[in-house]
């Protein structure tokens, strides 16, 4: 199995929630990401698998929040590589805030 060290990917933990970032450090269930964005809501996808096929289909509904320069998460239980058409349609999803 590969690491997926330098790779966009999606992750998700048993307690934060769904991370969408650069995997640059892995040890155990901890991961650090880099450019890293929480995704707390998604339209368009049915599952993460899908979402880091294919991305979204309606991004002005997906809240996904602010790009953080470098992120640790803890309690990781799945790291899901991400296609490049994947890619392109998440980081084309505009910053939720208030």
């Amino acid at each position: 199995m590969r690491n997926h060290i330098g790779q966009k990917v999606i992750i998700r933990s048993d307690k934060a929630g769904v991370f969408y970032g650069v995997l640059t450090e892995k040890e155990g269930s901890e991961v650090t990401l880099s450019d890293c964005r929480r995704l707390w809501y998604w339209s368009g996808a049915a599952s993460l698998s899908q979402l880091a096929k294919e991305g979204v289909k309606k991004a002005s509904d997906c809240k996904f929040s602010v790009t953080v320069e470098e992120m640790q998460v803890l309690g990781v239980i799945e790291i899901i590589p991400c296609a490049n058409k994947a890619i392109k349609n998440i980081e084309s999803v505009p910053e939720w805030k208030n």
